[in-house]
């Protein structure tokens, strides 16, 4: 399912027109989004948490040459799974 698919079922569910769908859909995405990019959580009642992680510089390699390179510190934005959402995956 990707953005289209989801505007659409929310569209056909709530009686809503596709367009005002869509521009809930991103306002979604993009609220989630901006709050990550200030090291906020997001959580989603009976649906997970995303969360910034701070990934440290480490040593690695070059998968074509071998040679040992420095990887950059980044941040990194991770998905918890609720356990309501875990429940129905697992029957």
């Amino acid at each position: 399912m990707n953005n289209s698919d989801l505007a659409d079922a929310i569209a056909n569910d709530h009686g809503i027109t596709k367009t005002d769908a869509r521009k809930i859909v991103d306002a979604v995405f993009e609220a989630i989004g901006s709050a990550a990019a200030k090291g906020e959580e997001v959580s989603l009642n009976g649906f997970g948490k995303f969360k910034v992680k701070h990934s440290p510089e480490r040593e690695g390699r070059n998968p074509a040459t071998g040679e040992a390179m420095t990887i950059k510190a980044s941040k990194k934005l991770t998905f918890t799974v609720a356990k309501a959402v875990k429940d129905k995956l697992n029957g």
